[in-house]
């Protein structure tokens, strides 16, 4: 669904048919140490983009919503695990090590993104 941002998230809900007012997003919702979801989170949140980067069916995100220094303002906190593996994955963008090496064809792309890299240096 589109969010308030105007980005596709799945996480992201909202109903406004036959007078209703529902906006939320799930994600945020599913943890109770994250403070309320408010629409404007979404301008900020890099859920979508993760999601866009990587398709892992195994990948597990949490998302928590945390007050700045002196309450000024809001950190929207990711944190990205592998169901599959049980492991926690430092770069959501990449996703899980072990599912990446399970990927047959993914090997010739990194290799050559390795070479790249080598003949610009």
């Amino acid at each position: 669904m589109r969010t308030p941002a105007g980005k596709e998230c799945p996480h992201y809900y909202q109903d406004f048919h036959r007078g209703k007012s529902v906006q939320e997003c799930r994600l945020a919702n599913q943890n109770p140490a994250s403070l309320d979801w408010k629409p404007g989170d979404c301008s900020r949140c890099p859920v979508p983009e993760i999601l866009n980067a990587n398709a892992s069916q195994f990948l597990e995100l949490k998302l928590t919503i945390r007050p700045r220094l002196l309450g000024l303002g809001r950190n929207l906190e990711i944190s990205a695990s592998c169901v599959k593996h049980h492991t926690v994955i430092q770069d959501a963008y990449v996703g899980c090590p072990q599912c990446n090496a399970e990927r047959p064809g993914l090997d010739v792309f990194w290799q050559a993104l390795n070479e790249d890299e080598r003949n610009h240096d």
